[in-house]
Order: structure tokens, then sequence, then C-alpha cells
């Protein structure tokens, strides 16, 4: 194992927290229709509802709601990648790779084709499903529970299922136009429409997802060993492999219910942790959650600033981003 200091350690998870409260203070007042101020946006936050006005009320009652799911969404979708990369011991696995994404958008477009009514549980248990599908689809084409399988073929199989949900996708929208605009932003990947009640959704199930990956991070450490050493050592491979997979579906699902789909993020982070601090999961998961965080919020950002005053979706922004280090990761895992 890589080893570092303890001062070392903190001093980056500091300097990240620190990185994150400005990027909020900066998503709270910047590229806005209607002029916001820089210390307004600070005040908005312990001015009482009564004496706000307009832009307080914008400042408080849209933009910190947005800012604090975005930073849910990049810190469990950081975590996601780092648990798949760890269950799998391949380093190209992500929840978007391995079809996962693809899966649950999926679900949900079903459901808001032919049973709208069902509302934000019903896309939540859809996206769960469609998920969970398709990742089993995944694990059993691509043989990743058994010892020593190839790694080239699961991505494959994950590319492979991802582009048929997207075709199924495809087809719902042609043969249910009338729903297309809302099935377009689950598509997309956006946090324009995001409110108080998707936070307070989803942050007790992120928050919890994010303790049981903390907490199984240890054993991750002994499935990169192999699964033969994890087994002499009395750990159980297929046991672990389970609850991460349980976890990575309810962080994606979740997410994917309330903004979409936000590709990527689980490749590029746990990479990018690893660079600075090595590859112990007690190290560098809590530093893929801050990671994660700062990265997803400053693409909200950058997608409110590309062609204000309208929006690009956080999304596209994303994608814009991990799809050519996938590729970079590709070919140097094939060189």
């Amino acid at each position: 194992m890589f080893k570092i200091s303890n001062s070392y350690f903190f001093s980056i998870l500091f300097c990240l927290f620190i990185l994150l409260l400005l990027l909020i203070w900066v998503s709270l007042f910047t590229f806005s229709s209607f002029p916001l101020e820089a210390i307004t946006s600070l005040k908005a936050l312990v001015i009482s509802s009564e004496e706000q006005s307009i832009a307080d009320q914008i400042v408080f009652d849209i933009r910190l709601p947005r800012a604090l799911v975005a930073i849910l969404c990049g810190a469990s979708l950081g975590i996601a990648g780092c648990i798949m990369q760890g269950i799998t011991n391949n380093l190209l696995a992500s929840p978007s790779i391995l079809g996962i994404n693809a899966g649950s958008i999926l679900g949900v477009a079903a459901v808001s084709t032919f049973a709208p009514w069902f509302g934000i549980l019903g896309t939540s248990t859809s996206a769960l499903l469609g998920g969970t599908i398709t990742w089993l689809l995944v694990m059993i084409i691509g043989k990743s529970w058994q010892s020593g399988g190839d790694s080239t073929s699961l991505v494959l199989a994950g590319v492979a299922i991802s582009a048929l949900c997207a075709a199924l996708t495809k087809a719902l929208i042609l043969l249910e136009e009338n729903h297309t605009s809302g099935i377009m932003i689950w598509l997309a990947g956006t946090f324009a429409e995001v409110q108080w009640n998707d936070f307070y959704y989803l942050a007790p199930i992120i928050t919890c997802s994010i303790v049981g990956a903390i907490f199984i991070s240890p054993k991750l450490n002994l499935l990169q060993l192999g699964h033969e050493y994890a087994i002499s050592l009395g750990i159980s491979p297929k046991k672990y492999q389970l609850i991460g997979s349980v976890l990575v579906l309810i962080i994606v699902s979740t997410t994917i219910s309330i903004v979409g789909s936000l590709g990527f993020v689980g490749l590029v982070i746990p990479h990018m942790a690893r660079l600075i601090i090595g590859v112990d999961h007690r190290r560098f998961m809590p530093l893929s959650i801050l990671l994660g965080a700062c990265f997803v919020l400053l693409a909200d950002i950058l997608s409110r600033a590309i062609i204000f005053p309208m929006e690009t979706p956080a999304g596209a922004i994303l994608a814009f981003i991990g799809a050519p280090y996938f590729v970079y990761l590709v070919r140097k895992k094939l060189a």
C-alpha cells in the first residue's frame, strides 16, 4: 500500500473543503438573469423568510438547494465509482460504463411514459429496478463473479447493455412524444428544476449509503489483493460484492430519479483520488467524496456560464470531460 502521513491526508481534505465552500458561494450569485451580489448571497442564508427580498428568495429557495443537491450527487457518484472499481477489481468500472445509468434511465423513462402519476417514489423504484436488471446482466455476461474473470469482457458487456438500454429509451420517446420533454430532462442530467423537497429526499439516502461505503472500505482493500487471498483472511468476496452492488444501485437510482444521468463522475473521481492519495480505500473514499462534490458543483456552474442566460445540461459538461478520459484509460490499459 502507498503510505502517506496523516497530516498530508487531512491537509488535502481541508483544502478541498475550503474549495467546496468557495464553489458553493460562487454558485449562489453567479450567472443569474436577476442581478445578485456576492454579499447578498451570504445575507440571504441568515435572514428570516419575512424579511427576504426577491434576491434573497432566489438565493435561498433556488440556488442553495441546487448547490446542495449537486454536492450530494457528486459525492455519492464519486464514492459509487470507488465501490464499483473495488468490487470488480477493474479500474475502468463505473456506473455509467457498466450499464447502471442506462438501465436506470430506461426504468425512469418507462414509468414516466406509461405511469407518470406514480411521482418521485415511482421514478426512484423504477430507476432502482432498471439499474439492478442491467447490472445483473452485465455481471453475468462479463463473468465478473468468477475468480480471475476478464475485466475487458466486463466493460464490453457494459457497453453493449448500455447501447441496448439507450435504444429502448429512444423507442419509448418516439412512441410517446407527449412525454418526451420530461424524459429528456433525465437523459441530459440537469439541476435546473431542483427544489428543497429533492434535497430532503436525497440527503438521508445518500448519507446512509456513504456511511455504508466507508464501513466496507477496509474489506475492499483486501479484495484488491485477489479473491483467494481475501478468503484466506476470512473475508467472503461475494458478500462484500453484493453489499457494494446494493449500495451503488441505491446511490445511482436515487440520484437519477432527481437529476437524471450524470455520467463519468464515478470513473474520473476515483482515479483523481488515487493519484493524490494512493490506493487505500480508507483514504481515497473520503477524498472522492469531496472531489466528486467539487467536480459536479463546478460542472453545474459551468452549465449556466457557457451559453448564459440559457443553460447547458450539467450531464453534457461531465460527458465532455469524462469521455476523453475514458478513451485515455482504455488506450493506456490496452497498450
